[in-house]
């Protein structure tokens, strides 16, 4: 009777300290993935080649994007995520041009827009009647992760992959978004 008790203790313990390398390994695995994907704004631009290549393949989702980052360019800030699965991305590059291009640009953009928004971010925008997700300012040079109301988020293309009965639970969108009082442009592609 006392080796049936000491059989059922050491199974107890053996399974606990199964379960604790279990929950333990899954935390430091979590932990090892979440910080290798984090978001990182690059300032370094010769980056951006390597970045547009591994994107190559979402051709429509970057094909507004500059193939070669304009040498008068100032402020050149780079966001970009790959996410753990294929759905999930996003690419940002945020640069300060002339305001005479800025203008250019401005009035290019505005001309084939599907949706044109004042500022906020997707979270805003899509809960607007009838809005679209967007993106948030990841290149921002502060913690605020919104548009301010200076800058007009022109959305090129938003496309609804989500099931029926949940809008937007998957999709992609881009566009540019553009403030013409400080000459800059944002330009945006996002999976999710």
């Amino acid at each position: 009777m006392k080796r049936s008790h000491l059989v059922k203790l050491a199974m107890i313990a053996l399974l606990s300290l199964s379960s604790l390398g279990i929950v333990g390994g899954s935390f430091l695995l979590k932990k090892a993935v979440s910080s290798s994907s984090e978001i990182k704004v690059i300032t370094d631009i010769s980056r951006y080649q390597q970045i547009r290549q591994q994107l190559r393949s979402n051709n429509d989702y970057i094909q507004h994007f500059p193939h070669d980052l304009p040498h008068e360019s100032e402020n050149v800030r780079i966001a970009y995520y790959s996410g753990l699965a294929t759905e999930e991305s996003f690419f940002q590059v945020r640069l300060k041009q002339s305001p005479e291009k800025i203008q250019k640009l401005l009035s290019q953009y505005q001309n084939i827009a599907k949706y044109h928004y004042k500022g906020g971010n997707t979270n805003d925008h899509v809960n607007l009647n009838n809005g679209v997700p967007t993106t948030f300012f990841y290149t921002s040079d502060t913690s605020q992760k919104s548009f301010p109301p200076t800058y007009e988020i022109l959305v090129l293309n938003a496309k609804d992959r989500g099931k029926p009965g949940f809008k937007w639970n998957h999709g992609d969108s881009y566009g540019v978004a553009i403030d013409s009082s400080a000459s800059e442009i944002v330009y945006w592609a996002e999976k999710w």
